[in-house]
C-alpha cells in the first residue's frame, strides 16, 4: 500500500491518500479540494475516512460526490482496504482512529500527535475519555506507525517512551 501525505489548509492538516494499484481511499480531506481532486484523478476512490468532524478535517468533502463516507456513525470496510475502527474519544466525542493490521499503521486524526495529544478543552472534548483512549491504544503493537492529523509520523513505541500524556 502506498501512502501519500498532503498538508491542506491554513492549519496544515494532514490528509492521506492510500493507494493500492488504481484503488484509493482518502483520510481527512480537510481543505484544498482541487489539489486533492488532481492527485486522485486517475484513481477509483472507494471511500473517504473521517477521524472527526472538525472543519480542518472535512472541509473538502463537497469536492467528492457519491463516495462512501466512513466515520463514527458508518463503520465499515471497503473492498480493497481492511482496517479496524477504534473509538478514540477525547479530542472530540466523535473521534475515531483507523488501524490497518496488515501494514501495522494507525491514522489517529487529532487524538494523538508526535509528543502530545489533541486538545480536550474544545466543544465535546473530554480529558477522561482521552485517558481511556490512550490506555486502549497502548495494547497495539509497539512498532505501529502513527499517522496523525497534524505534524510528523511517529510510532506507538516512541509515544509510550516520550509522550508525557502516556
Amino acid at each position: 500500500m502506498e501512502i501519500e501525505r498532503v498538508e491542506v489548509g491554513y492549519l496544515q492538516a494532514n490528509c492521506y491518500i492510500l493507494k493500492k494499484g488504481k484503488n484509493a481511499i482518502i483520510i481527512d480531506p480537510g481543505d484544498d479540494g482541487n489539489l486533492l481532486l488532481q492527485k486522485t484523478k486517475n484513481l477509483k476512490i472507494e471511500a473517504i475516512l473521517i477521524t472527526h468532524h472538525h472543519f480542518d478535517h472535512i472541509g473538502a468533502l463537497d469536492y467528492f460526490n457519491n463516495i462512501q463516507i466512513i466515520d463514527n456513525k458508518n463503520k465499515k470496510n471497503t473492498e480493497n482496504f481492511k482496517f479496524e475502527i477504534l473509538e478514540t474519544k477525547g479530542h472530540t466525542s466523535d473521534s475515531i482512529s483507523f488501524y490497518f493490521e496488515k501494514e501495522n499503521i494507525m491514522f489517529t486524526g487529532d487524538f494523538l500527535f508526535e509528543g502530545t495529544i489533541g486538545r480536550t478543552d474544545l466543544e465535546s472534548g473530554n480529558i477522561k475519555e482521552m485517558k481511556k483512549s490512550i490506555e486502549q491504544i497502548k495494547k497495539y503493537p509497539k512498532q505501529t506507525k502513527i499517522y496523525p492529523g497534524h505534524g510528523e509520523i511517529t510510532t506507538l513505541e516512541k509515544e509510550i517512551q516520550t509522550n508525557p500524556y502516556f
